[in-house]
């Protein structure tokens, strides 16, 4: 596959700090001509979980021969592997911890490689910022065309991670907040086909904490303003939301305590 040129970041790095524009420097100081493009710096620390969860919505979106680089990565300085996977379309570099497992599953024919080959790292590998010192500079080599291949060897074994999927249990579909947008939305883990496939012709009743929620609205504008509502969002994915509003605020809690909040669909009249 030929690189296209481009890379994108998606971190827990936040913005107030020099790290993601380091990366940067040392992918443009690598490759003068890559396109650099920011998916998300405002991961929850260490949140495999999340950094999954968006990259699995981001990445079809780019153009083919994309290299997409992830660093939320708990484990830097540790044993665990550096990896790079290719599939028919995109590259992904990053901390063999499971961050890429959504891409995984859906790829049966994907290439993993364990990354080895020191001379496409930068030359001296701190405990801390592999971001910078590894994965930055592989994902510069390859935008400049680097077969893979040179990079380390092939593996069969990539570290596994289970995105939570929702539950069924009678006539409950049980599901959770995986993250909370700039908005305050709530965003659910419950695919539109999970919630038609358990509410067939029946009204979802939507229930998140306190919050009870009759039916599953189109756009925001179809509730009042101040309203809490329902609908599917623009990734496919059960959403809660406030017109006009932040329906985090609702639940009394601070964004980092509700991802993970349970939320359960019944079936109204």
């Amino acid at each position: 596959m030929k690189c296209s040129g481009t890379i994108t970041l998606t971190t827990d790095f936040g913005l107030s700090d020099p790290y993601v524009g380091i990366m940067k420097g040392v992918i443009l100081s690598i490759n003068p001509a890559a396109r650099v493009i920011d998916i998300s710096h405002l991961i929850k620390a260490g949140s495999v979980m999340q950094a999954a969860c968006i990259i699995e919505e981001a990445y079809t979106f780019f153009p083919k021969g994309t290299v997409h680089v992830a660093v939320v990565d708990p484990g830097v300085g540790t044993g665990r592997r550096l990896i790079l996977l290719e599939t028919e379309e995109y590259f992904f570099v990053g901390p063999d911890n499971g961050i890429f497992w959504p891409i995984i599953v859906a790829h049966a024919d994907i290439k993993a490689i364990h990354l080895t080959e020191s001379k496409y790292f930068l030359p001296h590998i701190t405990h801390t910022f592999h971001g910078r010192d590894i994965f930055a500079p592989v994902a510069a080599h390859l935008s400049r065309g680097v077969d893979p291949r040179k990079m380390g060897h092939s593996i069969s074994d990539p570290v596994p991670f289970e995105v939570p999927r929702p539950q069924q249990a009678g006539e409950v579909l049980s599901g959770q907040i995986i993250r909370v947008d700039h908005f305050g939305n709530l965003i659910t883990n419950i695919l539109q086909k999970d919630l038609d496939q358990f509410s067939g012709s029946a009204r979802p009743v939507i229930n998140i904490g306190d919050l009870v929620i009759e039916g599953v609205c189109k756009t925001y504008a179809d509730a009042s303003a101040g309203e809490t509502l329902a609908m599917i969002g623009s990734s496919g994915l059960l959403e809660i939301a406030v017109n006009l509003g932040r329906a985090c605020d609702r639940l009394g809690l601070n964004s980092e305590d509700i991802v993970g909040s349970k939320i359960e669909v019944t079936k109204g009249i």
